[in-house]
């Protein structure tokens, strides 16, 4: 009977952890998409000069390779709007001439000139005044030479201004490039060091995933404002308006014909923005809802797997996945309807063209050359405003990113240093909480009048129930937080009045949950420090007994440690923990919960450090194992954020009060395990 009582308790708190572990998750999941929903709203924000303007403020330095740039693109814009002229001018002159006068010089040289006329010029002869004269031979090889010299010229000048071209558009894109790599890496430099200085309630408040996406994705867009927006925004502009002067310059009314269909083209320009700016947003807000996803399933696996729950959560990603394919066949319908509509202005205006550039050139009103050089004009005309329609898109999207950037760039350190902190040596070991009270939300308070003194030297341990503000305490001692009324003294000084780096260099916490970066066991007890030495190292490895399981490897210190250190057992980890904090040499050591994750062997090996460590030091201690703390100089029992007991061991105890009964409690389910 007692068996299946037991397995039915069992199942009802597998159940129970099995929702509690889908709801969080989904909760969590919930919670970032609405914040990328949030974010993505700020895409309609198009266009703000502030915004700009914190950006050029980064462009300072490179702003003499942004003006050669926008030389480079006056060059490159002009060679292109002369080419169809030039070619024009190649057409008309050599290859369909009109009527060629030969005219005497002074000194009796012939020279070849040409005036327009509606008279074609008849093969083999001349206009001399109103009369046609046959050619020479020798005359027709004077005509071809000089005609031949002209067309090299032509031909040579056209050539060159490819050449610029070419040489203008790849110098300005490597050094816009280059720029752009350049504001990134500065802004992104001045991200992370902004990450680094916010408070841990920051850090608690923003998903993880929702940072490195504006250290990664949103920088990216930006980079891409520099290369392909900008100034090439500005040479599409430059072009457009430079190739409709070019028409109205060369034939007015073939111009106007020719731009007949602007008024539709402009306006299905227009729906088209409009349109694809809302399929662009839904398609980031899915894909942001992918991710937030993603980063749950692979970090939450073990769970999933564990309570068998992959085909549940197969299914809602298969969900969301479908959602992000739906937005994004959205957005390429548009564009599949878009570019066939451009395209088809685009024949239209050309066929227009021809057809009105034909009948002027059957009344001679106009030269051949002229409707080569439209029909070049148009198709000139037509490129950069479809490529404008998309990188308004990119544009929004840099707009966008730039805000969320800079939001984070602007986000308040509300942990502030001093404007004239105290200079000391190190900290003497007296701690003293006054008055503290501490929240996270102002209807939930956390520490409620939580007083105490620590002397020199002493051990101070904490006990109470989960959630009672024992960690909280730890976190206010190393001034991650600052207390909301009250005040936290170090010999006798207030916390605010030191450097926060210097408050957290004289403080070493070993905390519950260890966390390791990836890269060599040296690196991770000394945390990059480089003034540290490998001596340093394995003295403080050797305190804790580490350096059994880091001999162990052949690599020694150089041994690679996965993220989190997954490859290390969890008492191994907690080793490296401890050996990291003695390394630095603290005046005051916290330990939370730093032997509740490990075996019995490896908790010796703690305790016996510990023993030797703590002479000399103000050390803090949160455990559940009462057994851990006996010998602590005072113990702080913590109830619902308040001080409810304080004394050592035996006066607890016989106190018989709170702390007698976690003791009891916990001596009674240790004689349980051994039976």
């Amino acid at each position: 009977m007692s068996k299946r009582v037991r397995m039915t308790s069992s199942s009802r708190l597998a159940a129970a952890m099995r929702k509690f572990t889908i709801d969080s998750s989904w909760k969590s999941g919930l919670r970032e998409t609405i914040m990328s929903m949030r974010e993505e709203v700020k895409i309609e924000k198009s266009f703000d000069l502030k915004l700009l303007g914190e950006l050029m403020r980064y462009s300072k330095k490179m702003m003499p390779i942004i003006l050669f740039c926008v030389l480079l693109l006056v060059i490159s814009v002009t060679a292109d709007l002369l080419r169809p002229r030039v070619l024009s001018g190649i057409i008309d002159d050599f290859l369909a001439p009109e009527t060629v006068y030969l005219s005497e010089t002074a000194d009796g040289e012939f020279i070849l000139s040409k005036t327009p006329t509606d008279i074609q010029m008849k093969e083999n002869a001349i206009t001399a005044g109103s009369t046609s004269i046959p050619l020479t031979k020798e005359i027709k090889d004077a005509i071809n030479s000089q005609r031949y010299q002209l067309i090299l010229k032509y031909a040579f000048f056209l050539f060159g201004l490819v050449l610029l071209t070419l040489f203008a558009n790849a110098t300005q894109h490597y050094l816009l490039s280059f720029v752009g790599q350049k504001v990134i890496f500065e802004i992104r430099s001045d991200l992370f060091e902004k990450l680094e200085s916010l408070p841990l309630r920051f850090h608690e408040h923003n998903p993880v995933g929702r940072l490195v996406t504006r250290m990664t994705n949103d920088l990216n867009n930006i980079s891409e404002l520099y290369t392909n927006v900008i100034v090439t925004g500005l040479s599409d502009i430059a072009i457009i308006v430079g190739s409709i002067s070019m028409m109205f310059s060369m034939n007015v009314r073939l111009a106007l014909v020719s731009l007949a269909m602007a008024p539709i083209f402009v306006g299905s320009t227009i729906i088209f923005r409009r349109l694809v700016r809302e399929a662009y947003r839904q398609v980031r807000i899915k894909l942001a809802k992918i991710n937030s996803t993603l980063s749950e399933n692979i970090s939450g696996m073990k769970t999933i797997q564990i309570f068998n729950q992959e085909d549940k959560f197969r299914e809602n990603f298969l969900r969301i996945n479908d959602e992000y394919r739906e937005a994004s066949i959205r957005e390429i319908r548009i564009y599949a309807i878009f570019r066939p509509l451009v395209n088809l202005i685009y024949y239209i205006s050309l066929i227009l063209a021809l057809v009105y550039g034909g009948y002027a050139l059957v009344r001679g009103e106009i030269a051949v050359g002229v409707i080569v050089a439209f029909t070049l004009y148009i198709k000139q005309l037509f490129q950069p405003v479809m490529e404008l329609a998309e990188k308004f898109n990119i544009f929004q999207s840099s707009m966008a990113s730039i805000e969320r950037v800079f939001l984070l760039m602007e986000e308040p350190d509300t942990i502030v240093n001093p404007s004239s902190p105290r200079r000391v040596e190190g900290l003497k070991g007296k701690v003293e909480f006054k008055n503290v009270y501490f929240h996270y939300q102002e209807d939930e308070p956390i520490l409620k009048d939580i007083s105490f003194k620590a002397s020199p030297g002493e051990t101070i341990a904490l006990v109470g129930a989960t959630g009672s503000g024992k960690s909280t305490i730890m976190s206010l001692l190393t001034r991650l937080y600052d207390t909301v009324e009250g005040d936290i003294l170090f010999d006798g000084i207030s916390i605010r009045d030191y450097d926060k780096t210097f408050i957290r260099k004289r403080i070493a916490p070993v905390l519950q949950d260890v966390f390791l970066f990836s890269g060599t066991i040296r690196d991770n007890i000394r945390l990059l420090n480089t003034d540290i030495t490998d001596e340093q190292i394995w003295k403080a490895a050797e305190f804790v007994n580490a350096h059994h399981f880091i001999n162990k490897f052949k690599r020694g210190l150089d041994h690679r440690v996965s993220e989190g250190g997954t490859t290390l057992s969890a008492g191994e980890r907690q080793l490296l923990s401890f050996a990291r904090a003695l390394v630095h040499d603290p005046d005051i050591l916290i330990l939370d919960e730093a032997t509740a994750s490990i075996d019995t062997q490896t908790e010796i090996y703690i305790q016996e450090a510990t023993r030797k460590i703590i002479e000399g030091r103000t050390t803090f201690v949160v455990a559940h194992r009462l057994s851990t703390i006996v010998s602590a100089d005072q113990i702080l029992v913590m109830h619902k954020g308040r001080i409810v007991e304080r004394g050592n061991h035996q006066s607890l105890l016989a106190l018989e009060g709170l702390y007698y009964d976690l003791y009891r409690l916990q001596y009674a389910k240790s004689e349980s395990d051994k039976n």
